[in-house]
């Protein structure tokens, strides 16, 4: 299985697919599309409207990242489920919280 995430010299980028208007904002477990690729699984209870699923979507993965919200931003597929996100920071410390998320 591939890894939901890219590494970059200056953090990471990382694979999600979004469902919005969920009964809970939380990010969940790591899985596999038809095409192979890997993403972690996330729910926010904001409406898919004016970009609020996805500012939602920024907040819930720095803070389960321990990284401020300005170091998260969605950087493709604004209006479709399967986001990436770039992330701002030191990429081992990313990568290892990555890893724990993706575990379930």
């Amino acid at each position: 299985m591939s890894a939901p995430f890219r590494l970059r010299a200056d953090g990471i980028d990382l694979f999600i697919r979004l469902t919005p208007k969920s009964s809970v904002d939380r990010l969940g477990g790591a899985e596999t599309s038809a095409d192979g690729r890997s993403h972690l699984k996330a729910r926010v209870r904001a409406v898919p409207e004016n970009g609020a699923a996805n500012a939602a979507l920024e907040r819930l993965v720095a803070k389960a990242l321990g990284v401020p919200a300005s170091a998260v931003s969605v950087i493709a597929g604004g209006t479709a489920r399967l986001k990436t996100l770039r992330v701002v920071g030191e990429p081992s410390t990313l990568v290892k919280s990555i890893e724990t998320l993706a575990a379930g």
